[in-house]
């Protein structure tokens, strides 16, 4: 097997290796060089003995940590000493995902042979024989070339590989790059560049498991995101992804086309019943389906009819997946493959059906494409474009599912052997970090005052702005928990409430800032506002000001003012995705208990989650659906036995709306001590008709009244 255990022993080793070479230069280079110590102290640029090009980097590397600090908590020194970490931490993964991305491209021939033989490599011989001594030392011509090839993915991949990126101020040292290169080379992992799953084990490996147990000795809950995003980096084993991605979008296909799909036989796991009953658009089960007894045996349930009910067919490009915890995207590279089969039965299907659309700017296949081939040639493009998302709160993470998904983009177009000059550009991926907004106040200050004062519409605007800064403080740490959308709903509320009330009533409303901090209180002025017409388009108008905001440029601003707008662009990203609904949420969350900056928070949010991020995600998810939506996750099995979880498991019985329970046990996850299982969920109607479900419905409810407590 290509990851048996001694394989992944080794790869483990290899990113530990990696990761210590590139850490350890980019820290010396920071203090030796540009002069920034890891208590966060600088020296003065001017003291430092560097050409112009230098000192230009020692002052951006400055303003990052300035930046880097402002969003950190705690004293002025754990701050600083959290951006210096920050600064090493993120330019040594981001040099080993860019140097790892190199290598798997170029066993899939996507780009010239460059790291594959360090600086024997074809691709860099051609190079410096061009360049010749122009560039410097052979080391510099390297850096120069690798550069090159970094410039040449941008194109497609800039969330890895843009140089423009604060993550690129520092380059690693040729001595340090020779060095990870031998490690990356290393004969025993050669075979292990094909395997599209290998991106996924250096994401995994970059903390050892060590650092992990390390963490859990000093505190039994994570501290911060970093943490958070540690302790749970497990890979999802590929089975799992089948199932649960079978049963949600392979599922939701398999009822649209009423079982005319080739998925009912590529899914392998796709959950059906022998004698299935499509039901018609309106149309009811029989009225006796609902007096199924428990006496009945297993072998005539399952031959029972069941009764599927209407699901309206939707063209492709509206059926939306995400994953709310994404990790390096197993959920989404394996849906890609059922998405394929989407699009090319619907192209076959358009002539004779009638597809439900709710995007008018998007026009039917068959007039967009001219023939078949030029619109599969495209699918790659859509795919990524318009149906797989993907949130998590790591940037290492956010790298990786963007790459694995373009090189799964890749591989379509060279099984169709369309050539590199021929594919389609992707524009946009909808794989984000769950970031907070940046954290220079005089900057947004400047921002609300130039673009959001021209009148008193425009200043609620910019109030409400303000609120929504101070609400995704937390969005690092709960990530996709973080019901921003809804927060930015109620904030409209308040404010329509206290319009509505007149100005006699005080016009001040309170919003909590988070746990441990003092309540502050955000003046809202709506004495101005005189039109009731407002408030219907107040939402869509503030998202108008964030999207404004985060496309906003300032010319000759200063490296920092572009640091704040970057972050800027990645906050309203995420917020985009969270405030879309999804035919289908697949994850592998975390487990285990919230970090402390968001206990109390998550709490009130979610009061049935027994401290236990997994039920969170599981609650969340459900919220994030479409109507007749699908969830599915792997999670740990605390919230299927004990009583804690009580309430979660009553409302699951209530809504009647497990679909599939699959217990795992212990071992699933790689390195992982926990015992787990899968499940299915949707909408109450999806499932109520089955007769083996109604009669273990009845059962369970009959052990939870027997015993006050639900036996799953």
């Amino acid at each position: 097997m290509a990851f048996d255990k001694p394989t992944r022993n080794k790869l483990a080793c290899m990113v530990d290796a990696c990761r210590r070479l590139l850490t350890d230069d980019i820290r010396e280079q920071l203090q030796v060089v540009y002069g920034i110590q890891p208590d966060g102290t600088a020296l003065a640029v001017e003291k430092l003995r560097l050409d112009d090009r230098g000192r230009e980097i020692a002052a951006a590397l400055r303003q990052w940590l300035e930046h880097l600090a402002a969003g950190e908590t705690g004293t002025t020194k754990q701050r600083r000493e959290a951006a210096f970490f920050r600064m090493t931490h993120e330019t040594a993964f981001t040099y080993l995902n860019r140097l790892a991305a190199l290598r798997m491209c170029e066993e899939r021939e996507h780009v010239i042979e460059c790291v594959r033989r360090g600086v024997k490599s074809d691709g860099f011989v051609m190079y410096e024989r061009l360049a010749g001594d122009a560039q410097g030392d052979r080391g510099t011509t390297y850096r120069a070339f690798l550069d090159c090839m970094f410039d040449e993915l941008a194109l497609d991949l800039g969330v890895l590989f843009d140089r423009r990126a604060r993550q690129s101020l520092v380059f690693p040292g040729p001595a340090c790059i020779e060095s990870v290169l031998e490690e990356l080379n290393a004969a025993q992992l050669a075979h292990l560049w094909k395997e599209d799953e290998t991106i996924g084990w250096v994401y995994q490996y970059f903390h050892s498991d060590e650092e992990r147990r390390q963490m859990r000795a000093e505190s039994t809950a994570p501290r911060n995101s970093r943490e958070l995003a540690v302790r749970n980096q497990f890979f999802t084993p590929r089975y799992v992804v089948e199932f649960l991605t079978d049963n949600t979008l392979g599922r939701i296909w398999y009822e649209m086309t009423r079982g005319q799909t080739a998925l009912k036989d590529s899914c392998r796991y796709l959950v059906r019943w022998p004698n299935e009953i499509f039901l018609a658009e309106g149309d009811r089960p029989p009225n006796n389906q609902r007096s199924v007894t428990n006496d009945i045996s297993q072998g005539d349930l399952l031959n029972q009819p069941v009764y599927i009910p209407y699901r309206q067919l939707k063209e492709p490009r509206e059926i939306k997946m995400l994953d709310p915890a994404c990790g390096s995207m197993h959920f989404g590279l394996y849906a890609f493959d059922l998405f394929e089969t989407i699009y090319s039965e619907a192209w076959d299907m358009e002539d004779n059906c009638r597809f439900a659309r709710t995007d008018s700017t998007a026009k039917p296949l068959r007039e967009t494409y001219g023939n078949k081939e030029a619109f599969l040639r495209d699918v790659p493009r859509l795919i990524i474009e318009w149906n797989i998302h993907g949130i998590d709160i790591d940037p290492r993470a956010v790298q990786i599912a963007g790459l694995s998904l373009w090189l799964r983009a890749q591989r379509s177009w060279q099984i169709q052997r369309v050539k590199a000059q021929d594919r389609p550009r992707i524009e946009r991926t909808n794989v984000v970090c769950a970031e907070p907004m940046p954290g220079e106040e005089s900057l947004l200050h400047e921002f609300l005052n130039k673009h959001l004062s021209a009148d008193p519409e425009r200043q609620l605007l910019g109030q409400l702005v303000r609120r929504v800064f101070q609400g995704m403080k937390l969005a690092g740490d709960a990530g996709s928990l973080l019901k921003v959308e809804q927060e930015i709903a109620a904030s409209v509320a308040e404010a329509k409430k206290a319009w509505l009330a007149g100005p006699e009533k005080k016009q001040r409303l309170l919003f909590e800032a988070g746990p441990n901090v003092v309540q502050q209180e955000l003046d809202l002025d709506v004495s101005g506002i005189t039109d009731d017409a407002f408030w219907a388009e107040t939402e869509e108008k503030i998202y108008a000001s964030l999207r404004a905001y985060a496309e906003h440029a300032e010319n000759g601003g200063g490296y920092q003012r572009r640091l704040f707008v970057d972050d800027a662009a990645r906050g309203f990203a995420f917020i985009d995705v969270c405030r879309k609904r999804y035919e289908v949420v697949a994850m592998n969350p975390p487990f285990g208990e919230p970090t402390g900056t968001t206990r109390v928070d998550l709490k009130t949010a979610y009061p049935n989650a027994a401290d236990n991020l997994a039920v969170c995600f599981l609650i969340r998810a459900q919220e994030l659906l479409v109507p007749n939506g699908l969830t599915s996750s792997i999670t740990d099995c605390s919230w299927a036995k004990k009583y804690d979880y009580s309430g979660f498991r009553a409302a699951i019985l209530e809504s009647e709306n497990l679909s599939s329970l699959v217990h795992l046990g212990w071992g699933v996850l790689d390195k992982a001590n926990v015992e787990t299982n899968m499940s299915v969920r949707g909408g109450a109607e999806r499932y109520r008709f089955h007769p083996q479900s109604v009669a273990i419905a009845g059962q369970r409810r009959r052990i939870s009244n027997r015993h006050g407590k639900q036996s799953m």
